[in-house]
């Protein structure tokens, strides 16, 4: 008995050191507030704010690591903070409208969506500045980016003209438009970058684009709630998420059949994610809410909800899933 007694008193220390190991405190952005919310994720407790620029409305972690960018729309700036402990690194000055943004793969350029402004940026990036290489003019209202995995090209959408656009980054030059359904929001490649999946937040569901061949073409709708809007990877290769920001949940698509394979709840108007390292926990900002929403993706159920700032709109952690 006492033996018995003794391994599961191991095994419930095992598990609980597992849970709280993890890499570094969680990031909220707080779009409204103008700045990013620290949780540590062993208490569950908002320990600072960090201070952003003005309207800052998406996260981004470098793809090495070093550095998450909080994207300053109206303040033109790009905040960079050290994501172990989130003390701010450095702030970059005349970004010009950097509502969304992305590093290329091999970390040569940054691109940046101009929502307010109507254009796409390229910033060549040589490990410490950023130089504009080239502004280019888009449609309407630029929202989301997506890069594939050889750096070659970007792919964004424009929100209020219903389109997607594919761009050549080595000569920033735009390579084919096409129609999409309304309010397009983001965008995720899949692993064999042969599709693309748009969320569309007038809508109900995920557009999928087969973009293997020389003109991409719409294949599929996936219903899934609506307001489809954010995309964040499940970490398998196979699934990927989806919030439904109006449905106020969580779709979980599988890439290979482009079918629906399970939705959880997600209240408060559910935005950015991230997911944790084992795959078990998604993070949620819950827009209208304003709560970081932890949901346990094996029993399908809220099991936290933690009070941040006004219009969180970004969740980020080094403890993640592969994105």
């Amino acid at each position: 008995m006492y033996g018995l007694l003794r391994k599961a008193v191991i095994l419930v220390v095992a598990s609980v050191g597992a849970a709280s190991a993890v890499a570094g405190p969680l990031f909220v952005l707080n779009s409204l507030d103008a700045n990013v919310s620290v949780i540590d994720p062993v208490t569950w407790k908002e320990t600072s704010r960090i201070p952003a620029g003005k309207e800052p409305h998406h996260l981004y972690l470098t793809p090495d690591e070093k550095s998450f960018i909080i994207a300053n729309a109206v303040g033109d700036s790009l905040t960079f903070v050290d994501p172990h402990n989130g003390q701010i690194q450095r702030t970059v000055h005349g970004i010009v409208d950097p509502y969304h943004l992305r590093f290329t793969p091999d970390m040569k350029w940054l691109i940046t969506a101009g929502n307010r402004l109507n254009h796409v940026d390229f910033y060549r990036w040589d490990g410490k500045d950023l130089t504009l290489a080239k502004r280019v003019a888009t449609s309407r209202t630029p929202s989301h980016l997506w890069i594939d995995s050889t750096s070659s090209r970007v792919y964004a959408t424009m929100q209020d003209s219903n389109e997607l656009v594919a761009m050549d980054i080595a000569t920033q030059t735009i390579l084919w438009r096409v129609g999409t359904g309304p309010l397009p929001a983001d965008v995720y490649g899949s692993p064999d970058g042969r599709q693309l999946f748009i969320g569309l937040t007038g809508s109900d569901g995920v557009e999928v684009f087969d973009i293997s061949g020389r003109e991409p073409r719409s294949v599929k709708v996936i219903k899934t709630g609506n307001g489809a809007h954010a995309f964040r990877a499940a970490g398998d290769g196979v699934h990927l998420y989806v919030s439904n920001r109006v449905a106020n949940t969580i779709s979980k698509i599988n890439m290979l059949t482009a079918q629906v394979a399970d939705t959880y709840p997600a209240p408060g108007g559910p935005d950015c994610m991230d997911v944790s390292a084992d795959g078990r926990w998604i993070y949620l900002s819950s827009r209208w809410a304003r709560k970081l929403t932890v949901i346990d993706t094996q029993t399908r159920k809220v099991v936290r909800q933690v009070n941040v700032g006004k219009s969180p709109h970004g969740v980020w952690t080094l403890d993640h899933a592969p994105r």
